[in-house]
């Protein structure tokens, strides 16, 4: 799964990457520990242009009464994304783009102690999940959310966690955005193998509240 993200990503940058008109209320950056139902930049393609836009992470079905009326919704597994309420509706209609300098990691085979990883593209380019998102609520109260749809691990993670977020090339950005007709189902699918790093960083990052650039910085694997 993909449980914490880091976005360092210029805003103005992302939105000329993507092609996207941005909007003025984005999430500010540098966040080194990037959390569920925060704020995060999102690529969305509505009414024939792509959007720059805040969502919230995590996708509030029409059905919740309060955003806390039920499971926090952050990812959306590939295999049955078609198929759940929550989440059906939107794999078709609305997709969405999400990028990030990378995202954070856990192994728990030791369950009593489980040591993070930071993850990002061995080529250094942004990654950029596949997500949906939803509307929900009214008038003053109607915010946008969204969920990143999760796929088995590759071979780079698998030694540490079974799931991975799918992340999209660029040359398949427009068909996950519905841009280019059907078929996005087959973009749900690992990354190459040898397409990411992962260090290991320190145990601060199991927090929410803690911030700075020092969460991403390597630790020895077998300190002393």
């Amino acid at each position: 799964m993909c449980g914490r993200m880091v976005m360092t990503l210029p805003h103005d940058a992302m939105a000329q990457l993507f092609a996207a008109s941005p909007a003025n209320d984005m999430p500010e950056v540098p966040n080194y520990n990037v959390c569920p139902t925060q704020a995060i930049a999102v690529c969305t393609a509505e009414e024939g242009r792509r959007l720059y836009r805040p969502m919230r992470w995590g996708l509030i079905p029409h059905w919740y009464k309060a955003p806390n009326d039920g499971p926090l919704l952050i990812n959306a597994r590939s295999e049955t994304v078609a198929e759940k309420p929550a989440f059906r509706t939107a794999i078709r209609e609305r997709r969405c783009l999400v990028p990030a300098t990378g995202f954070y990691e856990w192994d728990r085979s030791d369950p009593k102690k489980p040591l993070p990883w930071f993850v990002t593209r061995a080529d250094g380019r942004p990654m950029v999940f596949a997500a949906l998102w939803q509307d929900w609520g009214q008038g003053e109260e109607r915010i946008s959310t969204c969920a990143v749809v999760t796929c088995d691990a590759n071979a780079d993670l698998s030694r540490i966690h079974h799931r991975l977020p799918v992340i999209l090339e660029p040359e398949d950005w427009a068909l996950w955005l519905g841009e280019e007709g059907k078929g996005a189902a087959r973009l749900m699918r690992p990354i190459a193998e040898g397409a990411l790093t992962l260090v290991r960083v320190g145990t601060e990052i199991n927090s929410s509240r803690a911030t700075g650039e020092g969460l991403i910085v390597p630790v020895p694997l077998n300190p002393a």
